[in-house]
C-alpha cells in the first residue's frame, strides 16, 4: 500500500511538471522601440547605476523577476513601455535616469506570452538587479485584476524555457527584490535609490516556485 501511494504521488508530480514543460511554447513577438537613443540610454544606465561600461547593452541572465503591471491591458502596457524616454509621469524614479521602464516579456490575462525585447538585452524593471534579471510583467493589479491561473501556468512554462537556455538561479517577485540589497547581487550605486513594491503577492510567488521545484533554484537570501 505504501509503495502504491508513493508511486501515485510520483506520477502526480510528474504530470504536474509535464503540464508546465515548455514544449511548443508559443511566444508572440511584439517588440518595443529599441533604437540608437534607447541603446545609448541603456548603456548610460548600466554605467551610472552599476558601473558597467559596455559597447552593447547585454546581460547574462541569472534570475527572473516577476511583476504585475497595474496597467489594465496589454496594449496600454505596450504603449507605456514603447518610448525610449521615461515619461514625466514617472518622475518618482527619474533619479535612476531617463531610460524608460520595460521588461523582456509580458503575459496577458489569458496566459498569452509576448516578447518585447531580446532576453539578453537589459530592460529597466528592477532596481539593483537589471544587469542580470529577465523581467516578466503580468497584466494584473492584485485587486480588481488578480493574477489568473492561466498566468500562473504561463509564467511557469516561460521560466522553464528560460532556465533551459540560461543559468537561472533565482525566481523572485518584485516585492521580494529588497532581500538582495545587502548581497553581492545588488549593484545599485545609490544606496538611497529604492522603492517599495508589492507585486506579485507572496502567495502567488510561492505557488509559482512550487511548480518549479525540480529546477533546484536557490533559496531567497
Amino acid at each position: 500500500m505504501i509503495k502504491l501511494l508513493i508511486s501515485l504521488m510520483t506520477l502526480l508530480f510528474v504530470l504536474a511538471v509535464a503540464a508546465d514543460v515548455p514544449d511548443e511554447l508559443e511566444i508572440i513577438q511584439k517588440p518595443i522601440v529599441f533604437d540608437e537613443q534607447r541603446k545609448a540610454l541603456t548603456l548610460q544606465y548600466m554605467q551610472e547605476r552599476y558601473t558597467m561600461v559596455q559597447q552593447e547593452p547585454t546581460i547574462t541572465p541569472r534570475m527572473v523577476v516577476v511583476h504585475w503591471t497595474v496597467i489594465p491591458t496589454l496594449q496600454q502596457t505596450f504603449d507605456a513601455f514603447n518610448p525610449p524616454l521615461l515619461p514625466v509621469a514617472r518622475d518618482g524614479i527619474r533619479a535612476g535616469g531617463d531610460l524608460n521602464v520595460s521588461s523582456q516579456f509580458v503575459i496577458d490575462r489569458d496566459g498569452s506570452i509576448y516578447q518585447l525585447m531580446p532576453e539578453t538585452t537589459m530592460a529597466r524593471h528592477t532596481i539593483g538587479l537589471n544587469y542580470t534579471a529577465i523581467g516578466i510583467e503580468n497584466i494584473a493589479d492584485g485587486t480588481t485584476l488578480p493574477m489568473t491561473e492561466a498566468q500562473l501556468h504561463a509564467n511557469a512554462r516561460l521560466i522553464r524555457y528560460l532556465a533551459s537556455k540560461y543559468p537561472i538561479e533565482y525566481v523572485i517577485g518584485h516585492s521580494e527584490y529588497h532581500l538582495f540589497r545587502h548581497t553581492p547581487w545588488w549593484k545599485e550605486t545609490d544606496a538611497n535609490y529604492f522603492t517599495e513594491k508589492n507585486d506579485p503577492d507572496i502567495a502567488f510567488m510561492q505557488r509559482l516556485r512550487s511548480k518549479l521545484s525540480d529546477l533546484s533554484l536557490s533559496p531567497l537570501p
